[in-house]
């Protein structure tokens, strides 16, 4: 043996002499309520955790098959607009406009060259959202830049910068 395993041995004698001075009833009660131990250590270590995961796993799985298909949709939808014909200045300035004019006075359009800027003012979410999307379907505009606040009453107020026409590449 090698030193490490001599101290090891010695320590442990006076565990030894101990255990052989308990009675065979005492020894038998120890050796239950260690093996007891030893079980609940590798359930909470190891077996829990585990449970744990595979019935979170069909959750995730579905949130997940979601955002999949969610991502699947916004591709569709980039890929028919790529194949869409361009729009014109004056068209998507027109419908720029008429899109802007919609929300009434809680929106402000300003043009300059292939840029416009709407300034918003407690305009709701949902208008916002929708917004968005009539703006880049109707004008093939893209937002370039967003300076966008939320109220707690949930409208938005800031800007947001478009880029008007194709997309330079």
């Amino acid at each position: 043996m090698n030193a490490s395993a001599d101290s090891v041995a010695t320590a442990l004698a006076p565990l030894r002499s101990r255990w052989q001075a308990l009675a065979p009833r005492e020894r038998l009660v120890l050796g239950v309520a260690a093996a007891l131990l030893g079980l609940l250590l590798v359930w909470l270590i190891f077996v829990r955790p585990a449970v744990a995961t595979l019935r979170s796993a069909p959750a995730q799985l579905d949130a997940l098959d979601a955002q999949l298909q969610h991502m699947q949709r916004l591709a569709a939808e980039v890929r028919e607009l790529r194949t869409l014909p361009p729009v014109n200045a004056t068209q998507a300035e027109a419908a720029l406009r008429a899109t802007t004019e919609r929300l009434g006075a809680a929106a402000r359009l300003t043009l300059q060259g292939d840029r416009a800027t709407v300034s918003f003012n407690g305009v709701a979410g949902e208008a916002l959202a929708g917004w968005l999307g009539e703006v880049r379907s109707a004008a093939r505009a893209r937002p370039i830049e967003a300076s966008l606040t939320r109220s707690p009453g949930g409208s938005y107020s800031g800007t947001l910068v478009l880029a008007l026409g194709a997309p330079r590449s």
